[in-house]
C-alpha cells in the first residue's frame, strides 16, 4: 500500500518500547485523559442555572458548549499532524497542560464572557486529548490486542457521559459550580505525571533533521473550521438562516475552504494531506463516521424531550432511557473482535450499521404514547449495533497506516465524526421545528413548545406534534445510517489493506 513508509526501524515497535515503560501506567493515564475530555462535554449542562445566576449572560450561555465543541473540532487535524511530526508524548503533555490551564481559568471566571473564552481554551487542549489518546491506543497495542484498549476507552467515555450531568448537578447544588472545573486539576495532574514518567516513545530516525510544520495551513484550517461550524451552530438560533450574519459566515467559510486547498496543495507537509481522501479505506471510514456523528444527534438530543413530553417521564427516568445505549455500546465493541476476525472489518461494520438503520426506522412505529420500556429496548439495541459498527472501523483504519501517518488518520476520523454531530444538530433541529410548525399551524420551535408543556399550558395535540417531530428526526437518522451503509458497501474495500510489519 502506498504511503506506508511511516513505519521505520526507528519508529516500529512502539508497543514493545512502551511495554518496557510500564504500559499499564500509560493506559491508566489515557483513561484518565479520556475521562477528562468526556466529562467536560456533559458536566456543565446541569449547572447552567447556578452559573447564570452567579455570572449572568443568559442570552449567550449556549456558547459554553458551542465554544468548547468548536475548539475541540477544529484543532483535531492540527494535533493529529503534530503528533505524527513530533511524537505523541509532547502533544499529549501540551494538550493536557492547556486543558488544565483552561479549567483553572474557568474556575476563576468573573463574568460569562470570560467563562466562554476560557472554555475555548479548554477546548483547545481537549482536541489534543481526544485525538492523541486514540492514536496512542493503537501505538501501544498490536492489532490483535487493540479491541481491549478501545473497549476500555469506550467504557470510560460511556460512564463519563452518563455520570457527567449528575456530578455537575451535585457539585453545583452542594458545593459551588466552580468545582466543576477545579475537579479536573487533580485528575489531570495524575494523568500528566503518569505520561511524563512512564510513556517512552521510540527514538526517531535522523533526530537532527529540522522538521517543517505547516503553520499557515494550521491557521487556515482553524479559521475555516471555526467560521463554518459557527455558522452551523448559530444559524437558525442566534439569527435566521437567510440573514446577513448567516450568509456572511457561510460566504467567508467557503472562501476559507478555497484558501485551505490552495495553502495545503503548496505545503511540503500539509496539515490535511491529500492521501487522507485519496485512499479508499480512509475516505470511506471518514464518510461513514461522519454519518455516525449525524445520526447520534437523534437520540442524544431529542430522546430526552420525547421521554419527558410524550411519555410523561421524570427527568431522571428520561435520562435512564437514553443512557442504556452507553451500556450496550462498549460491550458490543469489546465483542466485535470475534466478528471482524471472521468476516473482516468492513463486513462487521456493515452488519452493525445495517442493524442500527433498522432500529432507527422502527422508532417512528412506536405506539402513542407508548410505554417507557419500548424506546429503552430500542436504545439498548442501537448501542449494540453502533458498537459493532464504530470500533471495527477505527481499529481497521488505524491498522492500514504506519506510525508516522496514524495521528493524522485518527484525527481525520474523529474530525469527521465531530463535524457530523454539528451538522446533525443543525439539520435535525430544523427538521423538528419544521414538523412542529406544520402540525401546530404556526411558527413553533421545540424549545418553546417543551416549556409550555412543562408549565402545563399546552394541549394534548402538542404532545402529538412533538412525537411526530421526533419521529421525523429518527427517520432522518435512519437515512444517515443507510448512507453510511452505502458508503462502506460501494467505497470501502472488502478487505482493509492492513500493514504487516514488525512491531505493528
Amino acid at each position: 500500500m502506498s504511503g506506508t513508509s511511516g513505519t521505520t526501524p526507528a519508529t516500529r515497535g512502539a508497543a514493545q518500547h512502551t511495554a518496557t515503560g510500564r504500559r499499564g501506567a500509560v493506559v491508566a493515564a489515557l483513561m484518565l485523559s479520556m475521562a477528562l475530555a468526556a466529562l467536560d462535554s456533559t458536566i456543565v449542562s446541569t449547572a447552567v442555572p447556578q452559573i447564570v445566576g452567579d455570572l449572568g449572560g443568559f442570552s449567550v450561555f449556549s456558547w459554553l458548549f458551542s465554544g468548547y465543541l468548536l475548539a475541540v473540532t477544529v484543532t483535531l487535524p492540527v494535533y493529529g499532524k503534530l503528533s505524527d511530526t513530533f511524537g505523541r508524548k509532547p502533544v499529549l503533555i501540551a494538550g493536557a497542560a492547556l486543558f488544565l490551564l483552561g479549567s483553572l481559568l474557568c474556575a476563576l471566571a468573573w463574568n460569562m464572557a470570560a467563562l466562554i473564552a476560557f472554555r475555548v481554551v479548554q477546548g483547545l487542549g481537549g482536541g489534543a486529548l481526544q485525538g492523541t489518546v486514540q492514536t496512542l491506543a493503537a501505538d501501544l497495542y498490536p492489532l490483535e490486542e487493540r479491541p481491549k484498549i478501545q473497549s476500555k476507552l469506550s467504557t470510560v467515555w460511556a460512564v463519563s457521559a452518563v455520570a457527567g450531568p449528575g456530578v455537575g448537578g451535585l457539585l453545583a447544588a452542594y458545593a459551588d459550580w466552580r468545582w466543576i472545573f477545579l475537579v479536573n486539576l487533580p485528575i489531570g495532574a495524575v494523568a500528566l505525571w503518569l505520561i511524563v514518567r512512564h510513556l517512552h516513545e521510540p527514538q526517531r530516525e535522523n533526530p537532527g533533521t529540522r522538521t517543517r510544520v505547516d503553520w499557515p495551513g494550521a491557521l487556515a484550517v482553524f479559521a475555516c473550521g471555526g467560521v463554518l461550524l459557527t455558522a452551523l451552530v448559530q444559524g437558525g438560533v442566534a439569527w435566521p438562516w437567510l440573514s446577513a450574519p448567516s450568509l456572511a459566515l457561510f460566504g467567508a467559510g467557503l472562501a476559507l475552504v478555497a484558501l485551505v486547498v490552495l495553502v495545503e496543495r503548496r505545503a511540503a507537509e500539509p496539515i490535511i494531506p491529500g492521501w487522507v481522501w485519496r485512499r479508499r479505506t480512509i475516505a470511506a471510514v471518514n464518510l461513514a463516521l461522519g454519518a455516525l456523528g449525524l445520526l447520534m444527534v437523534a437520540p442524544a438530543v431529542f430522546l430526552p424531550t420525547y421521554a419527558q413530553s410524550v411519555l410523561g417521564l421524570a427527568p431522571v427516568t428520561a435520562g435512564f432511557v437514553l443512557s442504556v445505549w452507553t451500556l450496550s455500546w462498549p460491550v458490543s465493541a469489546a465483542l466485535s473482535q470475534h466478528v471482524y476476525r471472521r468476516i473482516g472489518f468492513r463486513d462487521t461494520a456493515l452488519l452493525g450499521i445495517g442493524a442500527a438503520a433498522l432500529v432507527l426506522f422502527a422508532f417512528p412505529f412506536l405506539p402513542y404514547p407508548g410505554e417507557a420500556w419500548q424506546p429503552t429496548l430500542l436504545m439498548l439495541l442501537l448501542g449494540a449495533a453502533l458498537g459493532l459498527f464504530q470500533l471495527p472501523l477505527i481499529v481497521g483504519v488505524q491498522s492500514t497506516v504506519g506510525w508516522a501517518e496514524r495521528g493524522t488518520t485518527t484525527a481525520s476520523v474523529l474530525f469527521c465524526r465531530q463535524t457530523g454531530q454539528t451538522v446533525g444538530a443543525t439539520v435535525f433541529g430544523a427538521v423538528a421545528n419544521g414538523v412542529l410548525a406544520a402540525r401546530l399551524g404556526g411558527a413553533s420551535d421545540l424549545d418553546s413548545v417543551t416549556r409550555a408543556l412543562d408549565a402545563g399550558t399546552a394541549p394534548e395535540a402538542t404532545r402529538h406534534a412533538i412525537a411526530d417531530a421526533v419521529h421525523a428526526v429518527y427517520l432522518g437518522a435512519a437515512c444517515a445510517a443507510s448512507l453510511a451503509f452505502l458508503v462502506l458497501l460501494c467505497v470501502a474495500p472488502r478487505r482493509f489493506p492492513v500493514l504487516k510489519s514488525p512491531g505493528e
